[in-house]
């Protein structure tokens, strides 16, 4: 399973990739993309090992710590997508 984030940017496709790291576990930081050449800044964070995504989506980091709040979004959701309570973004900024 995943969480999708999907900030609000606007920008230009990105054809920089590499399969160098994979899909090994809770925490993984994965490009979302629509293909070949198209990743953006949508991104996963999964919560399982997922080695089918391998060659699709381009893994670029890790979540070391602090992976609760992850856990607590991931309890809320279902098989359809839809989450079972409001899950808001707050006191969130630029790194």
């Amino acid at each position: 399973m995943a969480l999708v984030v999907s900030p609000p940017t606007y920008g230009e496709k990105s054809d920089v990739e590499n399969f160098i790291l994979k899909h090994m576990g809770p925490g993984i930081l994965s490009m979302a993309n629509a293909g070949p050449n198209t990743n953006g800044s949508q991104l996963f964070i999964f919560t399982a090992q997922t080695e089918g995504l391998y060659g699709k989506h381009v893994v670029f980091g890790k979540v070391k710590e602090g992976m609760n709040p992850v856990e607590a979004m991931e309890s809320s959701g279902s098989r359809n997508g839809k989450t079972s309570k409001r899950i808001t973004n707050a006191d969130c900024g630029q790194i």
